[in-house]
């Protein structure tokens, strides 16, 4: 499963300025709902409800926020750069800048984690890392996001 599956070009949000975790889910969810037609609250709920689990800020600036959403016809990808990091509770304690929004239908499961799986594979990349960080634009991180040269999944 290539990242191109999972997002598409108006899914890319770069130098984001949120203030907070919270913030920074709720104009996560915003911009998904926009994309699947969801309810921009049930989408935030949902994340809230997932984070309370534990933080999906996975280390080195990285965040992988996801959850199940009731009525999504297909997964939803959002990315999103940060002008500046936020806290968020990620296990090595460093703040996020580079965060990959995952939506999935209830009755998704292996797909979900599979997607998670090829999500967490890119980020492990730290020249893609480096890329995405210095992109300019939308459209040059989407680039990079959907690069035939990214890591395959298994």
């Amino acid at each position: 499963m290539a990242l191109s599956s999972l997002i598409l070009s108006d899914a890319v949000l770069a130098d984001l300025k949120p203030n907070s975790k919270k913030q920074l889910l709720q104009e996560l969810a915003q911009k998904a709902a926009a994309l699947s037609g969801r309810p921009e609250r049930l989408i935030f709920d949902q994340l809230l409800q997932r984070e309370r689990l534990g933080s999906t800020g996975i280390g080195q600036g990285i965040a992988v926020p996801h959850a199940a959403i009731p009525g999504l016809p297909h997964l939803v990808g959002v990315f999103a750069r940060l002008a500046r990091p936020v806290e968020f509770d990620a296990v090595d304690g460093v703040p996020v800048d580079l965060v990959f929004l995952l939506l999935a239908p209830e009755s998704a499961g292996a797909d979900h984690l599979q997607a998670l799986s090829r999500v967490a594979r890119f980020f492990r990349s730290s020249t893609h890392v480096n890329m995405l960080r210095q992109a300019d634009d939308p459209a040059a991180i989407f680039a990079i996001l959907t690069s035939e040269t990214s890591p395959r999944a298994a």
